[in-house]
């Protein structure tokens, strides 16, 4: 009896290892019974940094004017952009040169570092004013992308279509966390200005939507770590002493019957 009774406990403290339930929820801090409000303070502006790449189209009411500055194709007109851009892109927009400006037929160079798309296109506008009657530009970013990686349903880069997404957000399109992530230590990697940042995110409680970095930027880097168990799904070794353990708590039990 005492043998088994050993056997029984070893295999409860295995099974202990696993994910347990009050690990999985997110935003547990939150509460159940009413509505809590809160003011909005940490929402960022996206700015342009240098090596984006910037769609830009041009119309006026000289449509063969115009023309001119929608031919802009950085393989030929961007000598100063980084090699590692994506072509693709490159071939339909502007890149943003180490200088922190793009190249404008006529125009030349215009600084664009550090501004907002709305600034950007209305710094452009006006300085079209002195080719085009009633320039009209359309500006927008278009090799902003997030990387997802770790313990999630679909790792990978994703493309931004708009100008914000939230690190929900970002987790949501790769599919959520997997129920063996550990929530508690999302890790965020962003360079900015020659310089890498790591933080730790907490999906657990309610207070990520008022950090800082809660709105992520171009080329973020999501890692959701694995906690324990998920190691332990793929370790063989593991399987195999759990399925000895569990063939001889039964045999025990038997044995204890007769």
């Amino acid at each position: 009896m005492r043998k088994s009774f050993y056997l029984i406990a070893a295999i409860l403290f295995m099974s202990s290892c696993g994910v347990k339930y009050k690990s999985v929820p997110y935003f547990q801090d939150l509460p159940v019974d009413s509505v809590l409000t809160e003011q909005i303070s940490n929402k960022t502006v996206l700015k342009i940094e240098k090596n984006d790449i910037l769609a830009i189209t041009v119309s006026s009411l000289n449509p063969e004017a115009s023309a001119i500055f929608n031919l802009g194709n950085t393989s030929s007109s961007q000598g100063n952009g980084s090699s590692s851009i994506d072509p693709m892109l490159t071939a339909n927009g502007f890149a943003v040169d180490q200088e922190g400006a793009i190249q404008l037929p006529l125009i030349g160079d215009i600084k664009v570092e550090g501004l907002t798309t709305i600034k950007a296109r209305e710094l452009i506008q006006n300085k079209l004013l002195a080719y085009l009657k009633e320039p009209v530009v359309s500006l927008r970013l278009v090799n902003f992308k997030v990387n997802v990686l770790g313990d999630v349903a679909r790792p990978g880069v994703y493309p931004i279509q708009n100008e914000r997404v939230t690190v929900s957000e970002a987790i949501s399109m790769a599919g959520d966390l997997n129920i063996t992530a550990v929530r508690t230590n999302v890790l965020l990697i962003r360079e900015k200005q020659g310089k890498r940042e790591y933080i730790r995110l907490n999906m657990q409680s309610k207070e990520l939507f008022n950090s800082p970095y809660y709105y992520m930027q171009n080329n973020d880097l999501l890692y959701v770590q694995p906690g324990n168990a998920k190691y332990a799904s793929v370790d063989s070794s593991y399987r195999n002493v759990s399925i000895i353990l569990s063939a001889l708590s039964v045999l025990a039990l038997l044995i204890s019957r007769f």
